[in-house]
């Protein structure tokens, strides 16, 4: 499982002085990126290689509150992946320093190749790291997304 700790930021709070829905997002999507330039996989290789991760679906479940500054670790796993790994779940949990689950989201995505803007398998190497996250409990085993 890929891990890391961030704070929920004076940004990041909604009306109702608690982190807002767009700043899980925001902060899910920080930890995957972090997870691939960790993997040998930094933006400057996406666009090398003219591909990159794309979301179709984000799924948020809410637990518990996050107030301004509280500290959280992020946790990212895989909750499904095509043999191919051009489709994959990737799941982030939000957890309290006391140990409570503040939320989850799953994200549905693919592989976008950016010069002929369509779908795409990742490169052996990319594939191998996603392989590397470990597998959630209902892990799914998904279609591929090329024809």
């Amino acid at each position: 499982m890929f891990e890391e700790i961030t704070y929920a930021a004076w940004g990041d709070m909604d009306f109702n002085s608690h982190m807002g829905n767009s700043a899980y997002l925001d902060k899910a999507g920080d930890v995957r990126m972090r997870f691939f330039a960790a993997n040998e996989f930094p933006m400057q290789e996406f666009m090398r290689l003219k591909i990159g991760p794309v979301v179709m679906k984000d799924e948020i479940e809410y637990f518990r509150e996050v107030k301004l500054l509280e500290e959280l670790r992020v946790s990212l796993s895989m909750a499904g992946l095509s043999p191919d790994g051009s489709r994959f779940l990737m799941r982030n949990e939000f957890w309290r320093t006391d140990g409570k689950l503040a939320a989850r989201i799953t994200s549905a995505g693919g592989w976008l190749d950016l010069s002929r803007r369509g779908l795409t398998e990742p490169p052996e190497a990319l594939l191998n790291a996603l392989r590397s996250l470990s597998q959630t409990d209902d892990f799914q085993s998904l279609p591929s997304s090329i024809r």
